[in-house]
């Protein structure tokens, strides 16, 4: 058995790993590179060009490091993803027009698939992307867990998880947070951001914009039990009111959702907003209301005329993402207008990666034989495991 880095090593993103038998190869992930401003194609013969010659692709999430270049890859090569994470992935791509992937083969928690010799197990894991997996992979007599990204301070039970996961031979494990700055760091609950939200809210009126992603399920239902607590209506553009519809179920959504009303920012769009006559919202009502809006900064010409019809002085803005996006131009372009329109920014989030006591918990739960970091900076961070191997400057290795 084989284990071969394709990429990922020694970086965070682009994730392409192979794990091969005698007579099977497989691709955990196929990520596009978080730096690139386009899309490049690694030369990788029998996935991007030439023969195939690979038996099978697995997808852990939807976030564009772990699957951008899965419209890339030779057509004769089947993949495989979550159902909500590949209609999540669909829905988002086909709105911003983005190709896509078509017709993945879809696998559900815990059922095995078979490519090959080669055995899988997807597990559910905690993420900020919704339907997150790990895999579980056995090859040739040996177990290898591959934990795509993960953590433990969302709203699924990461608990639950380790008592389902064996011991295994090799782990092959994300450390995005092990940037050294980031050392150290305790990541907070979903739930405490929540209640912090609420707290930082009491005795203010004004409305609330939200800066996240729109793909951060976690974060939407932290801010929309925020928004319900304080009295506030939840507003959801045709973008992330498509992707909540999309999930369903208990998702605020503005299908269900009596307290979440969907809202149109481009008139390309309309066609979305009819589908929602109950709890759509208009541009005069919605100056009406106390309200709690997500936002993204491709917004700015929607809220630049909105603020022509209200005061925003005195509002507050919740930043909700990572702090490495406030260098890009257009985040600081529209942090400045937000600023000079009266808007108090208030930073408020939490990592969708693992911290020490995580990698800790999972560690020794698996007892892996063998540790290979990858999705990190810091790969020698792992040396502190001392009863097992762990391989940082090589990425081909057999078993």
């Amino acid at each position: 058995m084989e284990i071969n880095i394709l990429r990922g090593q020694n970086q965070i993103g682009g994730s392409i790993i192979e794990i091969s038998s005698k007579n099977t190869k497989i691709i955990l992930d196929i990520g596009s590179n978080l730096d690139d401003k386009e899309i490049i194609v690694p030369e990788i013969e029998g996935l991007f060009k030439g023969k195939a010659k690979y038996d099978g692709i697995l997808i852990s999430h939807y976030h564009g490091d772990h699957i951008g270049l899965a419209t890339k890859i030779l057509p004769s090569i089947p993949i495989y993803m979550g159902e909500k994470s590949y209609e999540i992935h669909k829905v988002s791509n086909e709105y911003i027009g983005k190709e896509y992937l078509k017709e993945p083969k879809i696998f559900k928690a815990e059922q095995e698939i078979s490519i090959g010799d080669i055995k899988i197990i997807p597990y559910l894991c905690d993420h900020s992307a919704f339907d997150a997996y790990m895999f579980l992979v056995e090859c040739e007599g040996k177990k290898i867990l591959y934990t795509g990204d993960f953590r433990s301070n969302g709203r699924k039970f990461f608990e639950a998880l380790l008592k389902k996961l064996p011991k295994i031979d090799i782990l092959v494990i994300e450390g995005t947070n092990l940037s050294y700055n980031k050392i150290g760091k305790v990541n907070l609950a979903e739930k405490e951001l929540e209640k912090k939200g609420i707290e930082i809210l009491e005795g203010n009126d004004k409305s609330v914009f939200v800066l996240m992603a729109a793909t951060n399920i976690d974060r939407i239902v932290a801010f929309y039990k925020i928004a319900n607590t304080t009295k506030r209506l939840f507003l959801l553009d045709t973008y992330a009111g498509l992707i909540t519809d999309t999930i369903g179920g208990n998702i605020p959504n503005p299908r269900t959702f009596p307290n979440v009303r969907i809202f149109l920012t481009n008139q390309d769009k309309y066609e979305i907003l009819k589908n929602y006559p109950q709890n759509k919202i208009g541009k005069k009502e919605i100056v009406s209301k106390n309200f709690m809006m997500c936002v993204r900064t491709s917004m700015k010409k929607y809220l630049e005329d909105r603020s022509k019809e209200f005061s925003f002085e005195g509002c507050v803005l919740f930043y909700s993402m990572w702090e490495g996006y406030k260098k890009q131009e257009n985040m600081k372009e529209f942090l400045k207008f937000m600023e000079e329109k009266g808007v108090k920014i208030i930073s408020l989030h939490t990592s969708g990666h693992a911290d020490k006591k995580d990698f800790d918990n999972l560690i020794k739960k698996v007892e892996p034989k063998i540790i290979i970091p990858v999705h990190t900076e810091n790969s020698e961070w792992f040396k502190r495991y001392e009863n097992c191997e762990i391989i940082c400057d090589k990425n081909i290795i057999k078993i």
